[in-house]
């Protein structure tokens, strides 16, 4: 598999492996498509299957242009599952704005996990010190550059 192969490389080395690999198969793949839409009747929904993947062509190839480019995207995919699996959850939010602050809180939890952090620990952490930051140094309790209170007391000292 060529992804397998290339996991974990320089984007340069996974470009130029799509370029030599990945993209005479994309190609085929989008000229067999566009054949196949002169086999079957225009209306049916096998032939809006495949215009909706030929008119969406080069955002699915944009993975061959810029090896920084996963070629899925499942870590969004996973970060998102809490949502779904707690739908009917959702339901009794409350009014819109619950359900907007909820949204936040969520977005905030599965970015602490992203970012390797126990989500409650984080949030108890900036919840304490937020009120006593800077303005200008709010950026540091984002959960890629937050450092917990107890280590920069540490570090501090």
């Amino acid at each position: 598999d060529i992804e397998r192969d290339i996991s974990g490389q320089p984007a340069d080395v996974r470009h130029a492996a799509r370029q030599k690999f990945s993209q005479p198969k994309v190609e085929a793949f989008f000229a067999w498509s566009d054949q196949q839409l002169l086999r079957i009747p225009g209306k049916s929904n096998l032939a809006k299957a495949f215009r909706y993947g030929l008119n969406r062509a080069e955002a699915f190839s944009l993975f061959l242009t810029d090896g920084r480019v996963a070629i899925d995207n499942n870590p969004a995919e996973r970060a998102l599952r809490p949502i779904g699996i707690g739908r009917k959850n959702w339901l009794f939010a409350g009014a819109d704005t619950g359900a907007e602050t909820l949204a936040r809180a969520m977005t905030i939890i599965e970015t602490a996990k992203l970012n390797g952090l126990d989500p409650q620990a984080y949030l108890a952490d900036v919840l304490d010190r937020i009120h006593d930051h800077m303005n200008p140094r709010l950026d540091e309790l984002l959960p890629w550059n937050w450092t917990p209170k107890a280590v920069s007391q540490a570090e501090a000292a």
